[in-house]
């Protein structure tokens, strides 16, 4: 691995926080948060102790705040003990019992609204009847459900009894529910007949079905089915009962279960190199800590806030702040179950406005997807309520950004464009929006607490103004803690030998501007080598995108070239219609004179090819994997059953 990332993208617009802003702000100025991380670095220990103490309602209190004796694998105040779920439910009984606490929108518009002694109470009947079913402390309960009121009673649940969820994205194969049925040893799984989108019945029970038929999950006792859809679904007694079978009578009370801080809350898989997917293992108090945390700090989270983040709940994007992070500090979550575009593509706009929306947290992929489904839509709403917007999931080109800013955020609201991912339990890098001096497509700063660094492949820090590898050189209490099962591979993942076992390595390129503002510039295997040059696919497509006029989504991949070391391969999809033939011919040689203008003509891609879409997951997530074998001529052996549009596929292959 060549040291450093060249960083050819350039951007000088800087926008600051209003007065009005800043002047309300939970972290309030730049002098706030410097003495913050100030604190952090003159006593690590003591900055995490403090906050831990000052945020979680603790059963037993902690003594010591982190144990490095068996580093990389940390423990955070382990002589602790608390329970999540009272600390998302309980903690407000008092306080404020008939607050709305999640604003439910089903896809074809129905409005359900829970409160938080209503979520509460069916929550202790759930956690009672997974007692009632032999389910004890430790024991792993697999989710595979549709976004609902429901998934997060099964979550909480299973935190209430001190048992271990493990969510599994709606949208997955049975051979993928299969594979982490088996990895977790799932005792209990926790489905639903099907679930709606986009106007469309997908069938969820007869998928765990199928996953059953593979064999392996003998382990699994029961199988509780919530009717969703109310379609007919096959029940083989006595393991299938259905949800409202298994509430019925049980007592409305259930005394949390209070566990050690460091007890894992749940385990959530995410794509591995190899194919094997990875159980990313997460505790319970330095994991609920930053959720709550990062909506004080990130999100500015205020208790009339009406909050909404657009991810799924088997993501963990859902996790932190659909579930645990809203809950803890009691604000008004909003869940959707549907797709942006259905009925039309402003629904998204059609539930800020209706429902008063303040907080909205989304995805670059969704944002560019509504561009170019209608990038005047957000005009013909009333999205006045809006106050903060954020991003999440990878890396937001500047031209997106800027319609985010000035047709969503009407100018006035603060942009958190934040850095995180499954393995850091919550937000690391962003701009606090009552802080930051914010820049297109870049996430700023480290939050108070975090050491980030870029680094080349020996470990050492190339500086500022440099591109490399994007490193964390000091643990922190939300910190993924093994891989499940798997602790050697935990170790060389994320502390490899390379850097000396001491740095966590993010797998992401990044470069850092001369005002220390971080920059994503995607996956380190998302870097192409051109000419002995490294520059990051996200700068190609950004620059692609800022043509838009003509595009409106791009994603980049390298395939081996003889010449280049690595050719670039630009799919496109425009605004217009998809051109074949000579217009094709024509329209990417016109496109990569432009990148040639906007980057340097080392950046011209090789090949560029037209598509209607993009291979997208149901959540939005373009597939990059699946383009990297397309633009490699290589067979697409990965299960594709989680893609919105497999068609897509073959289009693109044609198409090369």
């Amino acid at each position: 691995m060549s040291s450093t990332i060249e960083s050819v993208l350039q951007e000088s617009r800087l926008f600051p926080p209003s007065p009005q802003f800043v002047k309300q702000a939970n972290i309030s100025g730049m002098e706030a948060y410097r003495k913050l991380v100030a604190e952090a670095e003159r006593d690590f220990e003591g900055f995490w102790a403090r906050v831990a103490r000052e945020t979680l309602l603790w059963s037993k209190p902690f003594t010591q705040t982190l144990d490095e004796s068996k580093a990389p694998f940390y423990r955070w105040f382990y002589d602790g003990e608390l329970n999540a779920s009272y600390n998302c439910l309980d903690r407000h009984l008092k306080s404020q019992p008939d607050k709305v606490a999640i604003l439910f929108e089903a896809d074809d518009g129905k409005v359900t609204r829970i409160t938080y002694k209503e979520l509460h109470r069916e929550v202790c009947r759930m956690a009672n009847a997974l007692h009632a079913h032999g389910i004890k402390l430790g024991d792993r309960v697999l989710i595979y459900m549709p976004m609902s009121i429901q998934v997060v009673v099964a979550m909480q649940a299973c935190a209430r009894i001190g048992a271990t969820h493990s969510v599994v994205f709606g949208g997955f194969s049975a051979k993928s529910l299969q594979e982490r049925i088996i990895d977790a040893g799932a005792t209990e799984v926790i489905t639903a007949d099907g679930q709606f989108r986009g106007g469309r019945e997908i069938p969820l029970k007869p998928v765990v079905d199928e996953a059953f038929a593979m064999g392996g999950c003998e382990k699994v006792r029961n199988v509780i089915v919530y009717k969703r859809t109310g379609s007919s679904v096959p029940m083989r007694a006595p393991r299938d009962k259905w949800w409202h079978d298994v509430v019925k009578g049980q007592a409305e009370q259930c005394d949390p279960v209070n566990v050690n801080a460091e007890h894992p809350l749940f385990i959530l898989y995410t794509s591995g190199s190899t194919g094997k997917p990875k159980g990313v293992q997460h505790s319970t108090g330095g994991y609920l800590l930053w959720a709550m945390l990062t909506m004080k700090w990130v999100f500015d989270n205020k208790p009339s806030d009406i909050f909404w983040c657009t991810a799924d709940v088997g993501w963990v994007t859902g996790h932190t702040y659909i579930n645990y992070g809203p809950l803890a500090v009691g604000t008004t979550v909003v869940m959707f179950e549907g797709v942006p575009t259905y009925p039309d593509a402003g629904r998204f706009w059609k539930i800020i406005q209706d429902h008063k929306v303040n907080v909205f947290y989304t995805a670059p992929t969704a944002i560019r997807s509504l561009i170019k489904a209608g990038g005047e839509l957000p005009k013909k709403y009333d999205l006045s309520s809006l106050r903060l917007l954020g991003t999440v999931g990878e890396p937001i080109n500047p031209e997106a950004w800027m319609w985010y800013h000035n047709t969503v955020g009407r100018e006035r609201c603060p942009i958190v464009d934040t850095w995180w991912q499954t393995e850091t339990g919550g937000i690391l890098i962003s701009p606090l929006p009552g802080v930051t001096p914010t820049k297109p497509g870049s996430a700023t700063l480290p939050l108070p607490g975090i050491f980030a660094d870029i680094v080349d492949e020996t470990g050492q820090s190339v500086g500022k103004g440099k591109g490399g590898i994007l490193v964390i050189k000091r643990p922190w209490p939300a910190m993924l803690r093994t891989i499940w099962g798997d602790p050697e591979r935990y170790k060389k993942t994320y502390f490899p030998d390379d850097f000396k076992g001491k740095l966590y390595l993010a797998g992401d390129g990044a470069s850092m501007d001369e005002e220390g503002y971080f920059r994503i510039v995607g996956r380190i295997d998302d870097v192409l080598n051109v000419s002995g040059h490294r520059l990051g696919t996200m700068e190609v497509e950004s620059a692609l995108v800022a043509n838009s006029k003509l595009v409106a989504e791009a994603a980049v991949v390298g395939r081996p070239d003889e010449l280049t070391g690595e050719a670039i391969v630009a799919f496109v999809v425009l605004k217009g219609h998809r051109p074949t033939g000579d217009e094709a011919h024509k329209m990417a040689e016109e496109l990569r004179n432009w990148v040639a203008k906007e980057i340097g003509p080392l950046a011209k891609p090789k090949d560029i090819r037209f598509g209607d879409n993009l291979p997208k997951t149901r959540s939005g997530k373009i597939m990059r994997r699946l383009l990297r074998a397309i633009a490699r001529g290589e067979t697409i052996a990965q299960d594709v059953s989680t893609l919105e549009n497999p068609a897509i596929l073959e289009q693109l292959k044609q198409a090369m």
